[in-house]
């Protein structure tokens, strides 16, 4: 049964090449068997689309205690098959990130709790801006300049928001989300629903329920 689970996380300078890592499984974590299929686009011509170079810049080249790279972490409902998932993580994709780079990967095994698959898409993206201008990694990282763009690096998506702002801007891309799901399931023909709101909000009374963590899945 398709549920809703969705957190974004924020990965500061020196950590996104390692958590870019985990989401691909290369490394140290190439050994793990529960990577279903990974992808990367949108990156500039410097990094030979190799991701990983990416990665590393924005770790050596981002403001002190900037946001190297932001996670979007969203359990996929496990009715939909393969090419269904897919198409799915195209459209999340699509929608969260745009333009900007981005690399993704989609972690599968069986959750020990009544073996029902345990699907998470981990979608890896910067914040950075592409703006049509040719820029090499130092500069890409840079902070903009809005009086000469090409001058300066790629604006960020995610600058001068209030707090406010940004949880507005969280409660709306949950929405997104859930309205995303809730599609790919109608159109496949489920008749399974994901709700974004709160138990609360909703006029459940229980607890949440826990997404089960690697602690809780059976390798």
């Amino acid at each position: 049964m398709a549920s809703f689970h969705y957190r974004v996380i924020s990965w500061k300078k020196g950590k996104a090449a390692a958590h870019a890592a985990y989401v691909a499984r290369r490394g140290k974590h190439s050994g793990r068997e529960d990577l279903l299929w990974t992808r990367s686009g949108n990156l500039p011509s410097w990094t030979e689309n190799d991701p990983a170079k990416f990665w590393q810049a924005s770790d050596a080249y981002e403001r002190r205690n900037g946001c190297a790279a932001r996670e979007h972490r969203i359990a996929l409902p496990a009715e939909l098959n393969a090419q269904q998932q897919r198409n799915l993580v195209d459209r999340l994709a699509e929608e969260l990130v745009g333009d900007r780079p981005y690399e993704l990967g989609v972690h599968g095994v069986e959750a020990s709790i009544g073996l029902v698959p345990n699907l998470d898409l981990h979608l890896l993206q910067t914040d950075r801006q592409p703006d049509g201008y040719a820029r090499g990694p130092s500069q890409t990282f840079r902070r903009y300049c809005a009086v000469d763009p090409k001058r300066g690096g790629c604006r960020k998506r995610s600058g001068g928001l209030t707090p406010s702002q940004n949880a507005n801007a969280l409660r709306e891309t949950r929405k997104i989300i859930a309205r995303i799901l809730n599609e790919e399931l109608e159109k496949c023909g489920y008749t399974s629903r994901v709700d974004a709101r709160s138990l609360r909000a909703q006029g459940i009374d229980r607890k949440p329920e826990r997404h089960l963590g690697p602690a809780r899945i059976r390798s």
